[in-house]
């Protein structure tokens, strides 16, 4: 169980775990395959997007990944949600009593107080036609990057990313992320995170990161314990081969090993945690 002090909210009964999600996407047995026991005493609040008296729940969902994502020009439009996220996927996260809202936070997002529940994080979830039934973690955020540190909630990303992957019985993950984002700390936690690719010239931000996850449960807490992985040097070996995140030269490099077929290569969890971000960062390979 979760027992850190910080996170105290997620034990509240006024904040719980939503799954926004068309009937047909329903998950049959979600979170069987995953052996964690954080979510297990939680039941879902399930949110119809096709249902149109449960749009406002929807529109509260693009103001928060806009108002996250807009200032870097990488604000989601409304119909690649629909067409892209919720038709072939479902988006999960956690929401909050209406009445349980902050002024700030009544003061951000279109909360008219119509429904009982409203969203504080987003993550959306899609699969793929990749082997192992393998999902693509599309997007991810949360209420704490437009409030008062003071008033935010300590793992609110994580755990909301966590809950979707618990959810969905995920056991293979890619998803994208830019080198230097804080959020690569979050992302590296799940299980041994491979990288894909280490410049993507075809986004429209050529230093995106393309990773993949085996997921790993076992080693979730030591996101917030701060520790390595469980026996991540034992299963992995430093390359010599280093990646500088702040130079696209280095970057470029990696990619081009990736393309010859040098890698696989992984980066090591905690040092993505505990290294500031843009610093040299060594690669890794199985033994």
């Amino acid at each position: 169980m979760l027992t850190d002090k910080r996170l105290n909210w997620f034990h509240s009964e006024d904040i719980q775990p939503y799954v926004y999600v068309r009937e047909e996407n329903r998950i049959a047995d979600p979170g069987t395959q995953t052996p964690i026991d954080w979510f297990s005493g939680k039941t879902p609040i399930y949110i119809n997007p096709l249902r149109m008296d449960q749009v406002e729940f929807g529109n509260q969902i693009l103001e928060l990944e806009s108002r996250a994502f807009g200032p870097a020009n990488m604000a989601m439009p409304r119909w690649v949600f629909y067409d892209c996220a919720i038709t072939p996927g479902f988006v999960a996260g956690f929401c909050i009593r209406y009445e349980k809202l902050s002024d700030e936070m009544k003061a951000l997002l279109p909360y008219t107080g119509k429904h009982e529940w409203v969203p504080l994080s987003l993550f959306i979830i899609i699969p793929t036609m990749g082997k192992d039934g393998e999902w693509v973690a599309h997007n991810l955020c949360t209420i704490n990057s437009l409030i008062e540190k003071d008033q935010s909630m300590y793992g609110l990303g994580f755990l909301s990313k966590a809950f979707g992957l618990w959810y969905a019985n995920v056991k293979t993950c890619c998803g994208f992320t830019q080198w230097g984002n804080p959020a690569v700390r979050l992302h590296s936690y799940y299980g041994p995170f491979e990288i894909l690719t280490a410049y993507t010239p075809i986004h429209s931000y050529s230093r995106t990161l393309t990773y993949r996850v085996q997921l790993d449960s076992s080693s979730w807490h030591h996101f917030f314990d701060k520790k390595p992985q469980d026996n991540f040097l034992e299963r992995f070996v430093k390359t010599g081969i280093a990646v500088e995140p702040k130079e696209d030269s280095s970057l470029r490099s990696v990619q081009k090993r990736l393309e010859d077929k040098e890698g696989p290569f992984f980066l090591d969890a905690h040092e993505v945690l505990t290294r500031n971000l843009g610093e040299t960062l060594n690669l890794y390979r199985p033994k």
